[in-house]
């Protein structure tokens, strides 16, 4: 059974060119339009499922606000059918439901109440309530006078204490700190395990990978795609780079570019890419192979800690490259971008490429100690500079290897090299530099002194 349904669902608000317009144009006798609509969701049909964690990514105004305040009945559609089964709890803009003047224990009751609690039932969830938000002596205080972390403290202490069916988050741990929204995160992770559907709102791809199950990717209030994290945040984020990409100018625009007699080759080339998730970019270079070797030259199948590796990536220019710079980001088995490097952030400054020249990068890693799970690795060839440049050729998880296990316990993600000392001091001021005569005779107290 499905917790959220919509079907063919469409928003739309009327934008008027003065506030005089809209009173013209109800006292109009022929109802003559004096307004602009403005689609916010335009024929949006998706279904959740009861339990299921689903997650919503988009630019600013796509429509993702837009949609949760539908499920949370704050917004009904201009068209279509939105069915939501269960008690609601929503935690959307920022003090949404609050009333500033009041205090938060006031506001406590206020949003419970109007969440369907009665009295005894909020009493009895206050203390979890309070201990959550962690605000102190501020729950006694009027809410205009708290931080916006404080505010969202206690929104998302409320949200998560009412005992919802279907719990909504629209960005709000954004302004939270570290600490709180590592709670917050567990959390989430605690009421997906007793079957609490989520609908979640988030810029924070790595956030959406480790808990979505499903991704509804919204643009400009259509869907473009709906279904596995992975295959959906790939896409999105590709799109994203282009944009960006499309919208900085280049520093080579315009320049004259110098001709070769012929292609340049390097002495060794790789030819092989091993898997091809999705690829994107304006092909003007493309990615022609990629390996993961040691120091010898040899082709690893298991990466092993603490070791030294050589991560080689060849491409081949198809037009004209001013300012070409190769990489690659690694990915651990949760998806998210570990670490990653390219020839302009290691100082590296590549010559310009001409049609048909082939380069060969390789990049000499020292691995840490990390845990022993699966990590990709996905190169790119791109045209510009940090500050902006055109993607030419991108392929996500193009090789993956194994992490073998390290003799040692690791904890978390990877072990930091370190020395330990022992009841030793560090000094804090520079030591006085002088030349101590020798002692003659018989050492006294004064000579110890």
């Amino acid at each position: 059974m499905n917790a959220v349904e919509f079907q063919g669902v469409s928003k739309s608000y009327a934008i008027y060119d003065a506030p005089g317009d809209r009173l013209k144009e109800l006292l109009s006798f022929q109802r003559l339009k004096r307004h602009q609509d403005f689609w916010a969701l335009h024929d949006v049909s998706f279904q959740v499922k009861r339990g299921e964690t689903f997650c919503i990514v988009g630019e600013n105004g796509s429509g993702k606000s837009t949609l949760l305040q539908m499920v949370a009945g704050i917004l009904s559609p201009s068209s279509g059918a939105v069915d939501v089964r269960g008690r609601v709890s929503a935690l959307l803009e920022l003090g949404a439901g609050f009333n500033p003047e009041f205090s938060g224990r006031d506001n406590v009751y206020l949003n419970g109440s109007i969440l369907g609690l009665s009295t005894r039932q909020i009493d009895e969830r206050y203390e979890d309530i309070t201990a959550f938000a962690e605000i102190g002596e501020f729950i006694d205080q009027p809410v205009k006078t708290y931080s916006s972390g404080m505010v969202v403290r206690l929104a998302f202490a409320v949200a998560i204490n009412v005992d919802p069916e279907i719990l909504l988050v629209d960005e709000a741990l954004a302004v939270g700190d570290i600490y709180f929204r590592q709670r917050c995160m567990r959390k989430v992770h605690e009421l997906r395990q007793r079957g609490v559907t989520i609908l979640f709102v988030s810029h924070a791809v790595s956030d959406v990978k480790a808990i979505g199950d499903r991704v509804l990717w919204l643009d400009h209030g259509r869907m473009v795609e709906c279904g596995e994290p992975d295959r959906v945040i790939s896409k999105y984020l590709a799109a994203m780079t282009q944009k960006d990409s499309n919208y900085l100018l280049l520093k080579s625009a315009g320049a004259p570019k110098p001709l070769r007699a012929g292609p340049t080759l390097a002495p060794e080339i790789v030819e092989t890419i091993p898997n091809i998730d999705h690829r994107f970019g304006d092909a003007r270079a493309q990615v022609i192979g990629i390996a993961v070797m040691d120091e010898q030259g040899r082709s690893l199948h298991l990466l092993e800690p603490s070791s030294r590796i050589v991560v080689r990536i060849s491409i081949r220019a198809k037009e004209y490259v001013a300012l070409p710079i190769v990489g690659f980001m690694l990915r651990n088995q949760l998806g998210m971008d570990f670490s990653g490097t390219n020839t302009s952030r290691e100082g590296f400054e590549l010559p310009p490429l001409q049609a048909g020249d082939i380069t060969t990068v390789d990049f000499y890693l020292e691995l840490p100690e990390l845990y022993p799970a699966s990590f990709s690795f996905s190169p790119a060839i791109a045209d510009g500079t940090l500050a902006g440049y055109q993607m030419c050729d991108w392929i996500d998880n193009a090789i993956t290897l194994q992490m073998g296990r390290s003799e040692a316990q690791i904890y978390g993600y990877l072990h930091l090299p370190c020395r330990v000392e022992v009841n030793a001091r560090i000094r804090t001021e520079p030591a006085l530099h002088h030349v101590a005569e020798p002692i003659t005779g018989p050492v006294t107290e004064k000579d110890i002194a």
